[in-house]
């Protein structure tokens, strides 16, 4: 288990989190179907003089099909909500948006039909929704892609001049808007398992195998990559589970059901050997699974803010953890987080509407770690334990190695609170 210290000097104050998500589901033509959701985004906004800059809330609804196949373009329609900014003067204007979206690794933009507006002083300008298209990313399937916003540029056209205000998310990009769940290509056929593994010459194997085609299948023996002559027969069923047996008669190194993808499954021949028999035993122990640094990280500075009597948020990144499993077997393990209120324990002051949240991060620090990991997804961190990453156990596969997890964080404070300096606790614990 690993704590994490976060020392806030606070001035000022923020509202909800914008990692939290919600949405349903709606019906389109025919038997299509789309995902809305509505999402809370902090921004920054930049706006030309006289007006001035702001910064706050504004919640995006977005709808995006359910699925889609990797190359494909799909519809998207955004209501980008109330904006943050608050005109100082009324005016008519006309103005186009251009949205430009993170699109699982990629940047798009989306661009509104031009819209006459009315500003009116004192009001939140609200724009109209509009839609566009994305295109999936290639290389995406099996997977689920996630659409966030990356900026958002609103050009406003008044009598020829055109005035131009840009909002940045804050993290950026900020949480999912939305996804599209991509189809997954059609599963290669693989060699699963040998039972045995190992053996000398008349040793009868049977090897196991995934995705095939229903049907007979066959089996070989390899040497080098190259087949001995041993061969075998057997089937695999309605769900594509193949079993075949093979006997091996002379010297091989791997073995394969026929139409199966590298990697094949490996044998070890054993040879007979004339002379003395001198058997060596070594026994490998398991590691821990563990999560470091043991005593702990040092404070995460968020920097400091002044009361203004609005919602105010700010941005850090929590260090990174590191992750050890060398246990040696199969299993999987997943890190959570839990944090403790926002308080300073000397003048008993705090911050109960303050929130934290983060944006998970996970990467594999040894090359030779035979697993990977996955990150959480965003959200708020609480006392309820939250998933940030995971490695997923391996069947009949070696798991493990080295990682380092962590992500940006980002605080969200109330308008009004004591001028003092704050402290909350995130602990990461892994299982």
């Amino acid at each position: 288990m690993s704590t994490r210290t976060l020392r806030r000097r606070v001035l000022a104050g923020a509202g909800a989190l914008s990692l939290a998500l919600t949405g349903g589901v709606v019906a389109l033509t025919g038997s299509a179907q789309a995902a809305t959701k509505t999402t809370a985004v902090f921004e920054n906004c930049d706006a030309p003089a006289p007006q001035p800059d702001g910064s706050g809330n504004q919640n995006w609804t977005v709808t995006l099909p359910d699925g889609a196949k990797a190359g494909d373009v799909v519809p998207i329609t955004i209501d980008p909500g109330a904006s943050p900014l608050i005109p100082g003067f009324s005016v008519t204007t006309v103005n186009t948006s251009k949205i430009t979206l993170k699109v699982g690794t990629t940047t798009q933009v989306v661009t509104s039909p031009p819209e006459t507006v009315s500003v009116v002083a004192g009001q939140p300008l609200d724009p109209k929704a509009f839609s566009g298209t994305i295109r999936i990313p290639d290389g995406t399937e099996g997977t689920t892609v996630q659409v966030a916003l990356d900026l958002a540029v609103t050009d406003a056209d008044l009598s020829g001049s055109v005035f131009t205000t840009t909002c940045t998310p804050a993290p950026r990009p900020s949480a999912s808007l939305g996804s599209v769940a991509v189809e997954a290509l059609p599963k290669d056929p693989v060699t699963t398992k040998l039972t045995p593994n190992s053996g000398p010459a008349g040793t009868a194997v049977t090897v196991t195998g995934a995705n095939f085609p229903a049907g007979a299948v066959t089996c070989s023996a390899l040497l080098a990559g190259a087949v001995t002559g041993d061969t075998g027969a057997g089937t695999a069923d309605a769900s594509g589970a193949a079993t075949c047996n093979i006997t091996v008669t002379k010297k091989a190194d791997a073995i394969r059901i026929d139409g199966s993808i590298t990697p094949y499954k490996a044998f070890v021949f054993l040879e007979e050997q004339a002379g003395v028999k001198n058997p060596v035993d070594v026994e490998v122990l398991p590691g821990p699974l563990a999560l470091g640094p043991k005593d702990g990280q040092p404070a995460v500075s968020f920097g400091a803010v002044t009361i203004n009597g609005k919602a105010q948020s700010v941005v850090g990144v929590f260090n990174a953890a590191t992750v050890q499993d060398f246990r040696g077997g199969s299993l999987g393990w997943d890190v959570t987080a839990t944090r403790t209120p926002f308080l300073n324990q000397t003048t008993g002051h705090s911050m109960a509407k303050a929130q934290i949240g983060i944006q998970p991060s996970c990467t594999v620090t040894n090359p030779d770690s035979p697993s990977t990991c996955t990150a959480g997804t965003p959200g708020a961190i609480s006392d309820v334990p939250m998933k940030v990453a995971s490695q997923a156990a391996g069947g009949d596969e070696l798991t493990g190695g080295e990682f380092a997890v962590g992500g940006a964080g980002m605080i969200q404070l109330p308008p009004f609170m004591f001028a003092d300096t704050y402290q909350t606790v995130v602990t990461f614990s892994i299982a």
